[in-house]
């Protein structure tokens, strides 16, 4: 029996199935390949999955192509990618291509860079696959009840010489709110959900099936690619006796290093690439657990090992990827921009603590307190956004250098993307970063101040927003415009 709904309850309740052969991919040494244009078909539209294991009935949910997760996306490092999205669903969708550096017309954001699809018309994105890694894409037309659906897939750019690996595999991370029916609860964008936390459920997937076991066998070598879908829900993997290495963070290469505090982190619409070496025993077995959320630590799933082992040591085969075509911001003539985000429950205690003017968000007990501009619930640089057609809070130099300094005034964690540009993330509260990573989506925890470094090199109008999606529909979104 998984668990019934209760806004304190952060559990997954109910286990099931293997995900060994989902979203998996032997990988052989690749070759050089010419660059093509790729064509794909989505096709949006209400459907019902199971998601949970008998005696339960399949979930009514949204779906691209009938699946949960859609269709993987798979190209190559400059091809051109296609795709004819098809909306069959009773409402307007768009289709955001999260993390890549593409075209501004291209970005999926409705009435800002295409009208909505309607239902029953089609929209055709094309772009080039400038950069390799893990991405992924979802609806930017009420994404806070698409998205919690079951509207996203996996789109992965493969590297002209990707790492050697046995096994290249996907796992698309969600969580979602059930009744004891196994129906998704809506309650989509309540108060409560809208000011706090953002929408957590209380049944956790990989790859649109609750988990039981992934099978591994002993002396493979795994490239996994995490990709987290939830609405809301913050993972904190750890990964037991196995020691991942990460190599790569929302799709760019990274320094490979060890995760810190032993656990693989991801903010909502964060992915991470890591090196699994199976170093375990023959027949052994090991758990991964799930220690995002302190007093609700819960096990995710179980590493089973196969009787024979595939062979007698993991391989020394090299694991860095090769960089990215980003431009490197220069911090030494880069203009600085402060970008402070405010508001929620108990947003005008938190700005206080930090010596802020406090300019909106709600206090204790549950009631609205003062709101900036008299609407909203959350705010950057103290305005709440209303949709997606706002003006520019920031209007950078174009193909100039910028350090946004970003600073957290609330009482609780905001995954901030930037669309159509990776940057990035120089220091943490004062303190270098020792892997100067880029991203497109950084964590920031309560009251913590974030500078983040990039070339404002793509021209359009682009969001700026936080990943929890209620948090952007009830007002933490900007308007970024690059002339």
């Amino acid at each position: 029996m998984f668990l019934k709904y209760k806004p304190s309850a952060t559990r997954r309740a109910v286990v099931g199935w293997s995900v060994g052969g989902v979203m998996s991919t032997t990988v052989p040494r690749p070759g050089m390949a010419e660059a093509a244009t790729r064509k794909f078909s989505l096709r949006a539209t209400a459907g019902r999955r199971r998601l949970v294991p008998e005696p339960h009935p399949d979930t009514a949910a949204w779906c691209y192509n009938g699946k949960i997760p859609g269709p993987e996306i798979r190209i190559r490092q400059g091809d051109r990618l296609q795709v004819e999205v098809t909306n069959d669903l009773a409402e307007e969708t768009t289709v955001h291509w999260h993390g890549i550096r593409l075209p501004n017309a291209m970005d999926g954001v409705p009435h800002l860079t295409q009208a909505p699809i309607a239902p029953g018309d089609r929209f055709v994105y094309e772009f080039d696959a400038v950069d390799a890694g893990t991405f992924w894409y979802h609806p930017h037309q009420r994404s806070f009840e698409q998205v919690g659906r079951g509207l996203y897939g996996p789109l992965i750019i493969e590297e002209a010489n990707p790492p050697w690996v046995d096994r290249d595999v996907i796992w698309v991370l969600d969580d979602w709110r059930l009744a004891e029916d196994a129906s998704i609860s809506d309650d989509f964008g309540n108060a409560h959900d809208l000011s706090h936390a953002g929408r957590l459920g209380n049944t956790v997937t990989i790859n649109g099936r609750v988990p039981e076991i992934f099978e591994v066998a002993s002396g493979e070598r795994i490239r996994l690619r995490l990709i987290n879908a939830a609405n809301a829900r913050i993972f904190a993997l750890d990964f037991g006796d196995h020691t991942p290495r990460i190599i790569a963070l929302d799709g760019q290469p990274v320094t490979p290093h060890n995760p810190s505090d032993g656990l693989v982190v991801l903010g909502p619409a964060m992915r991470v690439d890591v090196i699994l070496d199976c170093n375990g025993e023959p027949s052994a077995r090991s758990q991964l657990v799930d220690r995002a959320y302190r007093g609700n630590d819960f096990r995710v799933l179980d590493f089973t090992y196969a009787e024979t082992a595939l062979r007698e040591a993991t391989p020394d085969w090299p694991i860095a990827l090769p960089a990215s075509p980003i431009a490197e911001p220069d911090l030494s003539s880069a203009q600085r921009h402060e970008v402070t985000f405010t508001g929620g429950m108990m947003g005008m205690m938190v700005e206080r603590e930090m010596g802020l003017e406090p300019n909106g968000g709600m206090m204790g007990g549950g009631m609205m307190g003062m709101m900036h501009d008299g609407r909203g619930i959350w705010f950057v640089n103290g305005k709440a956004a209303q949709g997606h057609v706002l003006d520019p809070f920031l209007t950078p130099k174009r193909d100039a250098s910028h350090i946004l300094e970003l600073t957290n005034a609330t009482a609780f964690d905001h995954p901030i993307h930037l669309h159509g540009h990776s940057f990035r993330v120089i220091s943490r509260n004062g303190a270098p970063t020792p892997h100067r990573e880029w991203q497109d989506t950084v964590l920031m925890a309560p009251r913590e101040r974030v500078e983040i470094a990039f070339v404002a090199d793509n021209p359009g109008d682009w969001m700026f927003h936080c990943h929890i999606l209620e948090h952007q529909a009830a007002g933490m979104m900007g308007l970024i415009r690059v002339a």
